[in-house]
């Protein structure tokens, strides 16, 4: 006489599979409860930046197609300008003259030439304070003693406010300041068109350069030494090492960098404000908004947008072809 057993593994299973499923349930229903939380949490901070970014930003674009109020000479008063289209936006880009050429009072040449004034200063100043805080950061990175020390020196001028930047090499480039005793010149740096704009690059450059270095530096020390100390061994010269191991492993960081600083300078103000008021067409963007604000909002609100709209171009420019991506990047190595 035989006796069937039931398979024990098959029990087993089924009554890990019966204990597994409450667990499943509790985690699912734990990790909603958190999501919903985490929503709850956030929703405050949601609503300030809604009210401090998204509606000034959306009013700047409502009011951008209406025109600036003018006097009435019936009554005397100030009225609402109406409707503009986009005649706003035409003047500071497309504005004509008669057929000719703008005179230099009208908004098309002032725009124009802020922009290019913009973008100098922003190739030229970002292009000094990568090659410089580069060389900065390889000596930072180097065991030395001292180290600490140097590091701390060098965050000095990014630590002082851009104001004060401004006005202490506004004295430096003084007509009996220091830079003309140094070298033995007899230059108004700041009252002509290209002595003015290289003393804003130079300021900009030492106030900024800081900044460059700390965080292609940050990059550096990511890289193991190990991948320095088997290159030596196979024989690879400085240079070799630089171009081979250095540049391409700490490209993510150096257009991180370099991005962050574009986007910098292309809102530039402080510096060229406070040292020639804009003069000596060393007037940026932002300079030309403040001024056209005190004539009218509508208008200005029209230059805010075409300048936003430029700076936006710039960082997707960066990040979509140039490789200036950081979220993205630890994303993709995280998954690896």
């Amino acid at each position: 006489m035989s006796t069937e057993v039931p398979p024990r593994s098959t029990e087993k299973t089924a009554s890990t599979a019966t204990h597994q499923m409450p667990k499943r349930e509790s985690a699912d229903r734990k990790q909603v409860t958190q999501g919903r939380w985490a929503s709850v949490l956030l929703l405050p901070t949601l609503i300030l930046l809604a009210i401090v970014i998204v509606y000034p930003v959306i009013n700047a674009i409502v009011i951008s197609f209406q025109k600036d109020q003018s006097l009435n000479p019936t009554t005397g008063l100030f009225e609402a300008g109406g409707p503009a289209g986009f005649s706003n936006y035409t003047d500071w880009l497309f504005q004509q003259c008669s057929g000719q050429p703008c005179p230099p009072g009208t908004l098309g040449s002032q725009f124009w030439s802020s922009m290019g004034t913009t973008f100098f200063f922003a190739v030229v100043t970002v292009a000094l304070e990568t090659v410089i805080g580069f060389w900065m950061a390889v000596i930072m990175a180097r065991a030395f003693k001292g180290r600490s020390a140097v590091r701390a020196a060098v965050l000095v001028p990014w630590a002082i406010p851009t104001a004060v930047t401004a006005k202490l090499w506004f004295f430096i480039f003084a007509f009996d300041g220091i830079a003309n005793k140094l070298f033995g010149t007899q230059i108004l740096w700041t009252g002509s068109e290209w002595p003015a704009k290289w003393a804003i690059i130079i300021a900009d450059v030492w106030k900024t350069t800081p900044f460059m270095a700390l965080l292609i530096l940050a990059g550096l020390q990511l890289i193991p030494d190990e991948v320095y100390e088997a290159a030596k061994v196979d024989g690879a010269s400085t240079w070799q090492r630089f171009t081979q191991i250095t540049l391409p492993l700490v490209r993510p960081a150096l257009m991180v960098a370099i991005l962050f600083r574009a986007l910098d300078a292309l809102r530039m103000f402080d510096l060229p404000f406070i040292m020639t008021q804009g003069a000596n067409n060393t007037s940026t963007l932002s300079i030309l908004v403040v001024d056209q604000i005190r004539q009218g909002f509508n208008s200005a609100a029209a230059l805010s947008t075409i300048t936003f709209l430029v700076i936006f171009l710039v960082a997707f420019i960066f990040v979509r072809f140039l490789g200036a991506n950081a979220v993205g990047a630890a994303t993709s190595s995280g998954k690896k």
